[in-house]
């Protein structure tokens, strides 16, 4: 139903900067928030921002302020500045279908690799 692909992800060194893009398609229509979530090796998979369709943002205490999130139609970017290594992880872009409280879909792109490291 709703297709997400990330984009921007590489290699950089600390202190530089990195944009990543997920485009949504497919039935995007009922998605309410979406945001990029990352999952470093050995650790589990934790929120970095997200957007809701209003506009209300929500970031993660360790990004606020360097990573922030936009969204423009079908798309959604996360603007990652004065990265450092314990940034370094898979970045996942996610869209969340949610009608209560008890009702949440979630849909996942493949994952873009972030590596940060001189």
């Amino acid at each position: 139903q709703v297709q997400l692909v990330e984009s921007g992800g590489g290699l950089v060194q600390p202190g530089g900067s990195l944009r990543l893009s997920c485009a949504a398609s497919g039935s995007i229509f009922n998605i309410n928030v979406m945001g990029w979530y990352r999952q470093a090796p050995g650790k589990q998979r934790e929120l970095v921002a997200t957007i809701s369709n209003g506009g209300s943002t929500n970031y993660a205490a360790s990004v606020k302020g360097r990573f922030p999130i936009s969204r423009t139609k079908n798309t959604v970017f996360l603007q990652m500045m004065s990265l450092k290594p314990e940034d370094t992880a898979v970045y996942y872009c996610n869209a969340a279908v949610i009608r209560a409280l008890e009702f949440r879909r979630d849909y996942w792109g493949q994952g873009t690799q972030v590596t940060v490291s001189s």
